[in-house]
């Protein structure tokens, strides 16, 4: 589990005077789950978050967590990042930033890279949609899962479109056919 050793105090102070500007109860729950994402460096999901506020405050429920954490989305506090997995991840690092996204083992890695930041992006308006903000979502393998195959192993990609989809097509083909070879 990777951990900050202190939440941004300045995180804590804006979002109390975001609950004051906008009339917001500040509970225990809100701020243990804000503290909860605030400390940690990777990118956790709900469940995480969860179990980490648990540990704090015995009794809260998931929904108190997962309803916590889509409003501290809402008001800009903290990001959610956009991943392939089913499991919603959560970022505290709401400045422009980019990811790198293991399709392996699910890891989320931050990328800062001013190129990124100055695409110059399509004209949506005829599709009737402003962009009001993006990210760059740079999918592969991270090293430790590369570690962990030798040259001759291929980590299965839970990708249904592109070239390693069409990889693991191919190869699958070529075992079948050993197959076919072996009991004739």
């Amino acid at each position: 589990m990777k951990r900050q050793h202190d939440a941004n105090p300045n995180k804590l102070l804006r979002f109390e005077q975001l609950c004051r500007d906008r009339g917001l109860p500040l509970t225990i729950q809100r701020r243990t789950v804000l503290e909860a994402v605030l400390a940690r460096d990777d990118h956790p999901s709900a469940d995480r978050i969860y179990e980490d506020v648990q540990s704090r405050i015995p009794g809260v429920s998931r929904t108190t967590v997962y309803r916590v954490l889509d409003m501290l989305v809402r008001v800009g506090i903290i990001a959610k990042a956009c991943h392939p997995g089913a499991t919603a991840r959560f970022d505290r690092n709401t400045d422009q930033h980019h990811h790198l996204v293991c399709l392996h083992c699910d890891k989320v890695i931050d990328l800062e890279d001013e190129r990124l930041n100055t695409l110059r992006l399509p004209d949506t308006h005829h599709l009737g949609f402003e962009i009001t903000d993006f990210r760059v979502q740079l999918r592969g393998i991270c090293i430790d899962c590369r570690k962990k195959t030798t040259a001759s192993e291929v980590p299965p990609i839970p990708c249904k479109t592109g070239l390693a989809s069409d990889f693991r097509k191919r190869k699958r083909k070529t075992s079948a056919r050993k197959k076919r070879k072996k009991t004739q």
